[in-house]
């Protein structure tokens, strides 16, 4: 099954975004897979995930942007019900 593009931006209060860092920061550190969901829709997050940290200032304002990437293949497309949801 190929996914279809998806771009979007989700805001989400604070006491929701606290609880889904806080499992993000269990799960890295575990260094293992796990599954996030955005916007409805659930996402496998492989261990071999590369996490980066951008800063953008422009136009009167900042923006931070906390990035996991990696690349597709076969094994990322498995939905493992014991990988923690974040």
């Amino acid at each position: 099954m190929v996914a279809e593009d998806r771009d979007i931006e989700r805001f989400y209060s604070t006491p929701e975004v606290v609880a889904k860092l806080r499992r993000l920061a269990d799960a890295l550190e575990a260094e293992s897979p796990f599954r996030i969901q955005i916007a409805g829709e659930r996402i496998r997050v492989p261990a071999r995930a590369e996490f980066s940290i951008e800063h953008e200032r422009g136009d009167g304002e900042e923006e931070i942007e906390f990035q996991l990437k990696w690349k597709l293949s076969d094994d990322s497309d498995s939905d493992e019900t014991d990988e923690p949801l974040v």
